[in-house]
């Protein structure tokens, strides 16, 4: 891939946003190849995790607004295509983890924000950065944040456009764990590692029923947990949890 790195290891696949030079500032090519690896995950049974990064020392600056691809196409269907991507991400029935170490700005920010968890560095930085820019938010920022810190935080961060610290961040509940900048690989490593040995199919219905928390009733919501729970005693997964903990041992997830 020409603005992409993806690499596959024991159930995580990562991937890296590859353009140190633009802080990994997404392109018309980046989105495209973002797609492509979306979709590529969510069929691919192996990837039982996604983990996102960002080279160079930066996660995501944001859009590339300098980038003058698309050819003829209104902006309109541009972004609509933008925000295929983020259904995609917000879709994918997979744990997802931002590994953040630097930047994460508008889009940048907000794809941080779709991922299921966050990790940053000590030295990570995050900013709805869009009406500096004379923009309004997108990338789905309109949807998560407020979920994330209440609509008044929202609206102040959205418009101030402020740079906020990895603390700042934690303390607003943005992201989940803040660590030393030397610290960072192994921490996601090994977060990732533990989702991986989960059982995928109960992970995927935890993920979807949360997702889906505000947008449903007490009676609906009760109603969706037990026909996942359901599904889930009719899996392998389920018998096999019950075998290893009789046996006092770890169980082996397999996804069936």
């Amino acid at each position: 891939m020409e603005t992409l790195e993806l690499t596959r290891a024991g159930g995580v696949a990562t991937v890296t946003l590859d353009r140190p030079a633009k802080k990994n500032a997404i392109n018309d090519a980046m989105w495209t190849e973002l797609r492509q690896v979306l979709d590529e995950v969510a069929i691919t049974s192996q990837d039982r995790v996604l983990v996102i990064t960002g080279a160079g020392g930066a996660f995501c600056s944001g859009a590339d607004l300098s980038d003058g691809g698309g050819g003829e196409r209104h902006q309109l269907e541009k972004m609509r295509d933008i925000a295929d991507v983020a259904l995609r991400l917000h879709r994918l029935a997979k744990p997802t983890i931002a590994k953040v170490g630097g930047v994460a700005a508008g889009a940048g920010c907000n794809l941080a924000l779709g991922c299921d968890l966050i990790v940053a560095s000590e030295e990570a930085r995050f900013s709805e950065i869009f009406a500096k820019r004379g923009l309004s938010i997108d990338f789905g920022g309109s949807y998560v944040l407020p979920r994330l810190v209440g609509l008044h935080k929202a609206k102040e961060l959205a418009f101030f456009a402020d740079i906020i610290s990895a603390q700042e961040a934690a303390e607003l509940g943005l992201v989940n764990r803040v660590v030393p900048a030397d610290e960072l690989d192994a921490f996601v490593d090994a977060w990732a590692a533990r989702l991986a040995a989960g059982p995928p199919l109960a992970l995927s219905m935890t993920k979807t029923m949360l997702n889906n928390a505000y947008a449903v009733s007490m009676d609906q919501a009760l109603e969706d947990e037990g026909r996942c729970q359901t599904v889930n005693f009719g899996t392998g997964d389920t018998m096999e949890a019950m075998r290893a903990f009789t046996e006092k041992r770890e169980p082996r997830f397999e996804g069936r």
